[in-house]
């Protein structure tokens, strides 16, 4: 426990650094795959995932996270924990195939069979890591977990990138979908070197698989919540409007998902292992949701005032028409980015019942929000999506902090300052941008401009104006403190 801050200092820097390379990686991909594909063909296989990504939720079962939150855990546990997963893996990879015919009735699209039959596969390659992984969270182990993430995604989007230049069409994105967990999972196998037992009865994972039960309970509502828009838009509007719809949903969520997950994968370790200590818990959950917040504020307010710009220079000229999706969608990701460090704290701490019931109103909250949207097209979803998002915030973080250590008012006070600044930083930006840039240069200039522009905007406001540099500096301290200590 002594030397947690600093293996939670090196842990996030890790993981930061990582989503960088992460978001660099995935923004080249999509860029390169929107040009050498058609709409069309990220709608057939986002047909598909919007199925299938459900029974991804059951590839864990929960059981990563309760490896990870248990105060103690024995290998025998473990090696358990990991044939229950293999086992459900192998059940969800022939879920796939009684599942294919299924969606070709739904969509009435008969490309689906064989997309659906192999994205079977992917779920047997992610559950034979799910141990694994989780022993290298628990331990703390965020460098190795960094270089294995990036290492993966490197080599399954060249592979997805190389079959669609051969001509491959959709199966270049189906390729890559597969290519990413079978690597994955190969490395964390080496980096752990650990080989499980044979499973074992009487090893007193009950409580363990409760615990998972319920994670996966919760994972589910709010999956089914947060992707039946795609499974609409793909009914009811067609392959090319979901391709569009879903590749905006895309742009709007890689520097935001990969950010919540390096800081939330940090978070949810450390918090677990502070149960113990209220005050250390409060302190590092309010300095992880400010971060989270820090960096992920600037961005969504960014990309939601230059939403056309970013969309012609990533997508190109054909995806002009997702423009205005990503837009509508931007706020649900600033959304996200407030209240899922509620989650970190209410998992870490043994609140997952309650995380449950607040997933089981969130569901019918969106739903309602995209059959109200629907009749106007993806932009109405969109809308309906964000609207309901922005409306449901308060009410979450109330009910996520009742009777806990955390009162909202310490939460909103914290996360309050970069948020402002991040909206005050981009008038000037976008005000030049109107008056002198946009008949003069490319997008491409005018978001290196204004993106310069608002960074050092937003610098000067959260550090100087808003008072925010002590926190700010303590953290790089921090950062350097452990370096040092990690090179001793």
């Amino acid at each position: 426990m002594e030397d947690l801050k600093e293996r939670v200092f090196r842990g996030g820097l890790a993981r930061l650094c990582g989503q960088g390379i992460n978001f660099i990686l995935r923004l080249g991909y999509t860029a390169t795959m929107a040009r050498l594909l058609h709409p069309e063909d990220f709608g057939v296989v986002a047909m598909v995932v919007a199925v299938t990504g459900v029974y991804d939720l059951f590839t864990t079962a929960g059981l990563s996270l309760a490896t990870v939150q248990r105060k103690a855990i024995t290998d025998e546990q473990i090696s358990t924990l990991f044939w229950i997963n293999l086992l459900v893996g192998m059940l969800l990879c022939v879920t796939c195939v009684a599942t294919a015919p299924l969606l070709v009735a739904f969509y009435h699209e008969p490309r689906l069979f064989w997309v659906t039959v192999a994205m079977g596969a992917g779920f047997l390659f992610n559950a034979a890591g799910v141990q694994h992984s989780a022993l290298l969270q628990r331990q703390l182990r965020y460098v190795d977990l960094t270089i294995i993430e990036v290492s993966s995604l490197f080599i399954g989007f060249a592979f997805g990138i190389s079959l669609a230049i051969s001509g491959s069409g959709y199966w270049a994105l189906v390729g890559a979908a597969i290519a990413v967990p079978a690597v994955s999972s190969c490395l964390m196998w080496f980096f752990t070197a650990w080989v499980p037992q044979f499973p074992r009865r009487g090893v007193g994972i009950r409580a363990m698989l409760s615990f998972g039960g319920t994670i996966t309970i919760n994972n589910l509502i709010v999956y089914f919540a947060y992707n039946l828009d795609k499974l609409l838009v793909g009914r009811f509007w067609g392959a090319t409007s979901l391709g569009v719809y879903g590749t905006a949903y895309q742009l709007a969520n890689v520097p935001t998902n990969s950010l919540i997950g390096a800081v939330g994968g940090v978070a949810f370790s450390a918090l677990s292992r502070l149960q113990d200590d209220a005050v250390r818990l409060k302190n590092y959950f309010l300095k992880g949701a400010t971060l989270l917040v820090s960096i992920t504020a600037p961005i969504t307010i960014f990309s939601a005032v230059f939403a056309n710009e970013i969309v012609l220079v990533i997508l190109g000229p054909k995806w002009v028409d997702a423009a205005l999706i990503f837009r509508l969608l931007t706020p649900t990701i600033l959304v996200f980015s407030i209240i899922n460090p509620t989650g970190w704290l209410l998992q870490s701490t043994g609140l997952q019942v309650r995380s449950l019931r607040i997933a089981m109103v969130i569901a019918p909250l969106v739903i309602t929000a995209y059959v109200i949207g629907l009749p106007y097209g993806p932009k109405g979803v969109a809308l309906g999506f964000s609207m309901a998002m922005v409306l449901w915030v308060v009410p979450h973080v109330l009910w996520c902090l009742h009777d806990t250590q955390i009162s909202p008012r310490e939460f909103f006070s914290a996360i309050s300052r970069p948020f402002f600044a991040a909206i005050a930083a981009v008038i000037l930006p976008l005000v030049f941008t109107l008056l002198w840039l946009d008949q003069l240069l490319s997008p491409f200039f005018e978001l290196l401009i204004a993106g310069c522009m608002m960074v050092s905007l937003y610098l000067s406001l959260l550090l100087f104006v808003f008072g925010g540099g002590n926190f700010y500096w303590g953290i790089l301290r921090g950062l350097k403190s452990s370096l040092r200590t990690r090179s001793l």
